[in-house]
């Protein structure tokens, strides 16, 4: 018994019916179509869809855990090591009374300390309002050109006249007369440098620039421009004359009323904020680990599909790799109505010029076939062979094995002499 050829599984309605050249056994099904099926979709995308699951349910986890309340660098409510609660503490244990305000210009008495950790975020009308109110002393936090012109129109940025716009900080002596910083010592200043000016004066200096400047703008009211507020964190507190130099500068007025920013401002023109100070820093962590996730992804994808490999062609394959091959497929797709329809019509059309039945548009008459195997074999009647032939396709694969060597048995009887 020689083995079947049929062509691989497709839509039947689309792909032509192969002629296979032999009635060989191979295990097959009903015909199918190859269109994706629930299962199918299941089976590839299963895999994905459970990474993506977990990653959900990490990020629930991550979210579920971190439930504390993140406050921004400086803020003076936070205990963590850039907050600044413990010179507030230091302050309220002076007998001071501390207020937060998110209004800078909220009813000022003469006698109130006011601190802009971020006078970059205030709009125009708000440097405006502050400069008109009557507060004692205004400290600021690295402000930039337009906080300065708008409060203190004698200071400028260092690099403004050429010299460095910025310095580490570090461990720094005073070098000037101001009552704060002479009782306070040395302490961690640098940041943004500034110019004195001709009513200020410059402590701390810093190549040419101060990271500190204290300026006289009228009758018991001054401002005290910072290059940097680190000396104020709790981290660094508790250094040198940091903890001296804070109570100082913020503790010489009864009252301190510390401007809670909204960080969610645009920066005013001419400030020194960059479009990464705005992100948070949770989202810089979040896309360092996609870029990771996507670079173990492509690692893996390309370790899987593997290197590539050259070949000749043609390539010659051997008939029965092609046949067991393609029989594979049919079973695989559980296509037995068409590979019983394929060997049938094999088998009829090489028996028909055996039989001498003339072929008909490619295929010979059922009627005339079915006739003249009944003439050549007595023992089958026309039914049987139309049974054979042309009848319902088989239920299972042993169905089909039956069929086949029903149909070798056929064509060896109407060949044998």
């Amino acid at each position: 018994m020689t083995s079947a050829t049929p062509a691989p599984p497709t839509d039947p309605a689309a792909a032509p019916r192969p002629a296979p050249t032999a009635t060989g056994a191979v295990a097959v099904a009903v015909a199918t179509s190859t269109a994706p099926t629930g299962r199918g979709l299941w089976r590839r995308a299963r895999w994905y869809l459970l990474t993506a699951a977990l990653l959900l349910l990490a990020a629930v986890l991550l979210a579920a855990v971190n439930q504390e309340r993140r406050y921004p660098p400086l803020d003076p409510r936070s205990y963590e090591p850039a907050g600044s609660h413990a010179v507030i503490a230091l302050l309220e244990r002076e007998g001071l009374q501390v207020a937060l305000t998110a209004d800078p210009a909220v009813r000022p008495t003469g006698t109130d300390t006011l601190v802009l950790p971020e006078p970059d975020l205030l709009t125009p009308e708000q440097l405006a309002a502050v400069a008109a109110a009557r507060y004692g002393r205004v400290v600021l936090v690295a402000p930039g050109p337009a906080a300065l012109s708008a409060l203190v129109p004698g200071v400028r940025t260092s690099d403004e006249n050429g010299g460095a716009p910025y310095a580490g900080v570090r461990t720094t002596e005073p070098g000037c007369s101001l009552p704060e910083a002479v009782r306070a010592g040395s302490a961690h200043l640098g940041g943004l440098l500034y110019t004195a000016g001709s009513r200020g004066e410059g402590c701390y200096p810093r190549g040419h620039g101060y990271p500190v400047v204290a300026v006289t703008t009228g009758r018991n009211t001054d401002v005290v421009v910072l290059g940097s507020g680190e000396f104020l964190t709790n981290e660094l507190l508790g250094k040198d004359g940091n903890a001296a130099l804070g109570v100082g500068l913020l503790g010489s007025r009864p009252h301190l009323t510390w401007h809670l920013p909204d960080y969610t401002a645009p920066v005013a023109e001419g400030g020194r904020k960059s479009f990464q100070d705005y992100i948070p820093e949770g989202w810089t962590w979040a896309g360092y680990q996609l870029g990771i996730a996507v670079l173990l992804a492509a690692l893996w994808r390309a370790r899987r599909l593997g290197p590539v490999v050259d070949e000749k062609l043609p390539v010659v394959v051997r008939a029965s790799e092609t046949t067991e091959g393609r029989a594979r497929l049919y079973r695989r797709a559980k296509a037995r109505g068409r590979a019983a329809d394929a060997l049938r019509r094999a088998t009829a059309l090489r028996i028909a010029p055996a039989l001498g039945v003339p072929p008909v548009a490619g295929a010979p008459d059922p009627t005339a076939l079915c006739a003249a195997v009944a003439d050549r074999l007595p023992e089958r009647t026309a039914g049987e062979a139309a049974a054979l032939l042309y009848g319902p396709p088989p239920t299972d694969d042993a169905a089909l094995l039956r069929l086949a060597d029903d149909l070798d048995t056929l064509e060896r009887q109407v060949r044998k002499p």
